[in-house]
């Protein structure tokens, strides 16, 4: 077959070149989230970012082989479990948010949603983290709701400790509520950045303009 034939499009050179650093830069947060003492809280909320850009800028395809290769890359540097926890829920929400940006839809619709995705995947590395350190640490969770219950029941003079189901309740809120505020403030980051690279995102509904509406870039 003449060498001709195997050249990439100027396109087809961009995706891949896109891919690679966007999965390149996915993987360093995760292993700076994991191993860095400091910046946390600012890893956790750009983990998702590389890959939905990358999903906005190129389409499905290469949003895909994107978490595809972060995932094998972090395989290689943290091992076959550690690894793969960058899906859970980090992973999906770039899926999703890249996808419902790209398709225009309402903040409604890809907060809720995500809002489902970044939940189920807290609960899906508790577990998986529970079970390699040998630990229940869905304990240490439902600690901190049973000591909020006894501050809030002091507070208001009430009488008796809470039960069991109360503070599983407030666990899982507590959860729900962490991740509510999370995907949409991945909403107001992605809203402030994304057009700055040739990749808008939906503009806001009229309820939480408010919310975005002062650009702190």
């Amino acid at each position: 077959m003449p060498p001709s034939l195997h050249r990439l499009s100027r396109r087809q050179a961009l995706q891949l070149m896109e891919t690679a650093y966007m999965a390149a830069a996915t993987a360093l947060l995760w292993a700076g989230l994991y191993y860095l003492p400091v910046g946390g809280a600012l890893f956790r909320l750009a983990l998702p970012l590389p890959i939905a850009l990358l999903l906005l800028r190129q389409g499905w395809r290469c949003g895909w082989e994107g978490v595809v290769v972060a995932s094998l890359l972090l395989v290689a540097l943290m091992g076959p479990i550690r690894g793969p926890l960058v899906l859970f829920p980090y992973g999906a929400l770039a899926l999703w948010l890249g996808w419902g940006w790209r398709s225009n839809w309402s903040w409604w619709l890809t907060w809720g949603v995500g809002l489902v995705i970044g939940a189920g995947g807290f609960l899906v590395r508790v577990t998986v983290l529970s079970v390699l350190v040998g630990e229940n640490l869905w304990v240490l969770i439902t600690a901190a709701a049973s000591g909020l219950l006894e501050r809030i029941s002091g507070l208001l003079n009430l009488g008796g400790g809470p039960d069991l189901l109360q503070v599983q309740a407030l666990a899982l809120g507590l959860v729900v509520v962490q991740n509510l505020i999370y995907v949409l403030a991945l909403h107001a980051v992605a809203y402030w950045i994304f057009p700055r690279l040739q990749a808008p995102i939906p503009e806001p509904p009229d309820a939480l303009r408010a919310l975005v509406a002062l650009d702190p870039l």
